[in-house]
């Protein structure tokens, strides 16, 4: 059972202090929070989590009973609102304090960066506490802002009792120090590791926006960063004219994994591979539509006709031009069916008489 809280006429008095002023506790978590998460959402700061709360009674009873006396009145406690958000990485923390700044008056005085306080078993606690207070005034409240991981240290210390009443022995003390110390490099490497990734994915589109095709490994963003140069889009304006036809927009991502399987390794192969069979895939395609009244064409016409042709002149024949349709349209027996009346259409070009 646990002891009942008891509490001095100077703690009964914040008591009664802090009931009256409940009601506008709440509007002011309420209101905090929706200011910190519009600011947040117009500068696209992703983060993983945004919590609110008014404090129980129970826990200001209990904060009273130790401390109460430091207190003069219910206005001295900053924490009776509390705001809390969790970011996925460490920089996010400064990045979130810094709209922060912006949004709410910062108590600098009472507001402390328990990040640099360097406790060995401090991990779970390495949150930034800023005590704030609304532009247009009213009690003051704490927003905490620290990362996941910090925040599910602190969740694991709360649940084992390591920060209870209850005495530790050193050697879990130090497992914990250990265990901490280790999660607060996992918390490190992580900014460190998505900073040289998106250095990285500069560098790429770097060398895309310069033309430096071959230094640039074909993959799933620096594909998506090449189809911002159009490279299909001459073809297509090619194959459209035939028939007059409107070309609509859809996404060729999916010819991705086609193309890796054709053997391109870089955006510089990808290129090659367009240069080198455009012509050839406008005649196939010209062999097809000539004869159709088709007006509209999807933006995935050329691409598709690239790799037809790519697979009949590296001999790729019937079973080649089936496994590209099983990558990009899924398999279905129709696939072989399409084959067939692409090898037949195939036949009288001029690119396969000349392998023949």
């Amino acid at each position: 059972m646990e002891k009942p809280i008891t509490l001095d006429a100077h703690g009964e008095m914040l008591m009664r202090q802090f009931r009256e002023l409940l009601p506008t506790l709440a509007s002011l978590a309420n209101e905090a929070h929706k200011q910190l998460k519009q600011a947040l959402h117009e500068q696209g700061i992703y983060i993983t989590a945004m919590e609110q709360r008014v404090k129980s009674e129970k826990s200001l009873m209990g904060k009273l009973e130790l401390k109460g006396a430091k207190y003069k009145s219910i206005d001295d406690i900053t924490d009776l609102v509390g705001l809390r958000v969790i970011t996925f990485y460490t920089d996010e923390v400064d990045k979130v304090a810094a709209i922060a700044k912006r949004v709410f008056d910062v108590d600098w005085q009472e507001s402390v960066d328990k990040r640099k306080l360097h406790h060995l078993d401090s991990f779970g606690y390495n949150s930034l506490h800023y005590i704030c207070r609304l532009r247009s005034g009213g009690p003051r409240f704490e927003l905490q802002m620290r990362t996941a991981l910090q925040h599910v240290w602190s969740t694991i210390e709360h649940d084992t009792g390591y920060k209870g009443d209850v005495k530790i022995p050193p050697e879990y003390k130090r497992q914990f120090s250990r265990l901490a110390g280790m999660m607060e490099l996992i918390d490190d490497e992580f900014s460190r590791l998505r900073t040289a990734l998106t250095d990285y994915r500069r560098q790429m589109l770097s060398f895309v926006k310069n033309g430096q095709l071959d230094d640039v490994p074909l993959s799933r963003d620096s594909f998506r960063n090449y189809l911002d140069l159009q490279p299909f889009d001459r073809l297509n304006r090619r194959i459209a004219a035939v028939n007059q036809a409107e070309i609509w927009p859809v996404s060729v991502m999916s010819y991705l994994p086609a193309l890796e399987a054709l053997g391109m390794e870089t955006l510089g192969d990808v290129q090659r591979f367009i240069e080198e069979n455009s012509d050839d895939a406008y005649q196939l395609a010209l062999s097809q539509l000539a004869i159709t009244d088709l007006d509209i064409l999807s933006s995935s016409t050329a691409l598709q006709y690239l790799c037809l042709v790519h697979v009949l002149k590296h001999h790729g024949g019937r079973e080649g031009i089936i496994s590209l349709y099983n990558i990009v349209n899924g398999e279905s027996d129709a696939n072989g069916m399409l084959a067939d009346l692409m090898m037949e259409q195939a036949q009288t070009l001029p690119f396969m008489q000349k392998k023949q």
